[in-house]
């Protein structure tokens, strides 16, 4: 019977255990950090500004953290490691040995996957927000263009029905309240896909 060599078989363990390392770098690791950074505060008994201090931010920045807006650089990770008594690896959710917990490089590749993470995430969010803005102006022009052909016909309806009265003074609200508000909502509009627009 073949008995593999015992140094064959560690070999095969560590491609394995590289493997499922490698899959868990790229799941969500932004979700696993935000989420523990607030777990673990709270079970300090620490607030976003009481940990503030300690780490020498201000409070807006721990609230980013922990809603997956911005992660801390691997200084700060470690620093943070260091003032919630918990190791790196716990922060990331994963398991993983000392020494590559005290690795500031393979802490820097988690850090830089998490961080392309956001930016696919903002990317998405900007280019949704500029066809949203985009299908806005159209909806705008186009109202404006039927007003202008239909010139008001509710102002020859005989409005000697109640229904038609209603059905005509609902028009012309609609009319006024538009022709005021439609042009500041189509600058605001036109601004806001100049500001998303992609950046070279």
């Amino acid at each position: 019977m073949f008995y593999p060599d015992v140094n064959m078989r560690c070999l095969c363990q560590r491609t394995i255990s590289t493997t499922i390392t490698v899959t868990t770098e790229r799941k969500e690791l932004s979700l696993m950090l935000k989420e523990n950074i607030k777990a673990i505060r709270k079970s300090k008994g620490l607030s976003q500004q009481e940990l503030a201090i300690k780490l020498n931010v201000v409070r807006q920045t721990i609230s980013k953290w922990e809603q997956g807006l911005s992660v801390p650089d691997s200084d700060m990770l470690i620093s943070l490691s260091e003032v919630l008594e918990t190791p790196v690896s716990t922060l990331l959710g994963e398991t993983v040995t000392e020494a590559e917990v005290d690795n500031l490089k393979a802490i820097s590749e988690k850090l830089e996957v998490i961080n392309l993470q956001l930016a696919q995430r903002k990317t998405t969010r900007r280019k949704i927000i500029r066809w949203l803005l985009v299908s806005l102006c159209a909806i705008i022009l186009m109202i404006f263009a039927a007003l202008i052909i239909w010139s008001s016909p509710y102002l020859g309806w005989d409005y000697s029905d109640p229904e038609t009265a209603v059905l005509g003074v609902a028009f012309h609200s609609f009319e006024w309240l538009f022709v005021r508000f439609a042009p500041m909502l189509l600058i605001g509009a036109i601004l806001g896909i100049f500001l998303t627009r992609k950046k070279a």
